[in-house]
């Protein structure tokens, strides 16, 4: 990986922090992986902060009727998280944290999907 390659992925990030996008009352947060976020393909950064600003535009329950996100709840180890497709590969898993009247939609891991 090249240093001009992790700039990339920092500015992505930085950009998307940087701009207030919320109509709705849900933000999206990436505190748990900016690590991961680091050795992602650029491709599947710009497709999760895609769907993070639709998140934050449209609301949660709108973006999930998206069926390319295929946005499904999981189950055993994982109970109470939610996964979105961001390509046949990679999906990235988040919770649901309501404080207040703000709705905070935690990124909790993106990794390579194990077939």
């Amino acid at each position: 990986m090249t240093n001009a390659s992790s700039s990339n992925r920092t500015k992505y990030l930085t950009e998307y922090a940087n701009k207030e996008y919320s109509v709705s009352s849900e933000k999206v947060l990436f505190n748990n992986v900016e690590k991961q976020l680091k050795k992602l393909p650029q491709f599947i950064i710009k497709k999760l902060l895609a769907w993070a600003r639709s998140v934050e535009l449209k609301g949660l329950l709108n973006v999930r009727k998206i069926a390319g996100y295929h946005d499904e709840p999981l189950k055993g180890s994982r109970l109470g998280q939610r996964s979105i497709r961001l390509s046949k590969a990679y999906r990235a898993f988040y919770t649901e944290q309501i404080k207040g009247e703000i709705k905070f939609i935690v990124i909790e891991e993106v990794n390579k999907h194990e077939y």
